[in-house]
């Protein structure tokens, strides 16, 4: 029997750091569960993003919300972790716009009676960037970006405001983002940095008969079974589809991957 529903959001951060995130997480909430999750390097909430060749829908158009609305363990607790906001930025979305498409998954999340944590933009991170470092990275990461360091950051600032007046409208978890915790790009949390990172973020969820973690046990990480494969992906243009929940952990969780 699956003992709860994980759904996560995000983009690379939490793409790279997957697993880990799972194990913080069931550690806490038991095992096995149904992991749902809508990631991938690059990905945005509001718009179709490509990476390398590779295109994805927004988080917020994936196949993932028929998904939930059709699983079958819905008595089941739900937690949701929405990370990695800021690409939508880059891909020039109107601030507007993207907090309101995060404010429709937030809502759909509700629905499900999910607790909700989410992460705010790592603004000081963001600020400290110089021109020269900033442009880099625009042109590294974003190539088709043509939004100036200041107009990025004002654009930032908006939506993190607009993040802390929805978490207090809706009462979830908005945690703010230490400076140590990402790298020279600002945007990248550090790699000897993640477990720290993502056991302060995931401590937002409000667990009965269990504390807060206040260190991190260095364990190995949980193994595939079976690799997570994208439902839903594009490769120079061609469609590639796969049935869910396409992976499965060693310790019986399922995994849907949108």
């Amino acid at each position: 029997m699956q003992r709860n529903r994980i759904i996560l959001l995000g983009a690379s951060n939490l793409t790279l750091s997957l697993r880990l995130v799972i194990q913080i997480l069931q550690r806490r909430l038991g095992e096995p569960g149904e992991i749902f999750t809508a990631i991938g390097h690059g990905r945005a909430y509001g718009c179709y993003s490509e990476m390398l060749l590779r295109g994805l829908p927004g988080i917020a158009d994936c196949g993932l919300w028929r998904q939930l609305d059709t699983s079958d363990e819905q008595k089941q607790p739900v937690y949701a972790l929405l990370t990695d906001i800021g690409n939508d930025i880059m891909y020039e979305l109107p601030p507007e716009k993207i907090l309101l498409v995060l404010e429709w998954c937030v809502k759909q999340l509700q629905r499900l009676r999910a607790q909700i944590v989410m992460t705010g933009l790592p603004m000081a991170p963001i600020e400290n960037l110089t021109e020269k470092r900033f442009t880099f990275f625009r042109n590294l990461f974003y190539p088709c970006c043509r939004l100036s360091r200041n107009e990025a950051i004002a654009r930032a600032r908006t939506i993190h405001a607009g993040l802390v007046e929805m978490a207090a409208r809706y009462r979830f978890t908005l945690v703010e983002q230490q400076p140590c915790w990402f790298g020279v790009d600002g945007i990248h949390v550090k790699f000897a940095r993640r477990a720290n990172y993502y056991r302060e973020v995931l401590n937002g969820f409000t667990v009965a008969d269990h504390e807060p973690e206040s260190g991190y046990e260095r364990t190995p990480l949980l193994f595939w079974q079976r690799r997570a494969t994208f439902a839903y992906k594009t490769i120079l243009g061609r469609e590639f589809i796969c049935p869910q929940p396409s992976g499965l952990l060693l310790n019986g969780s399922k995994v849907f991957k949108y």
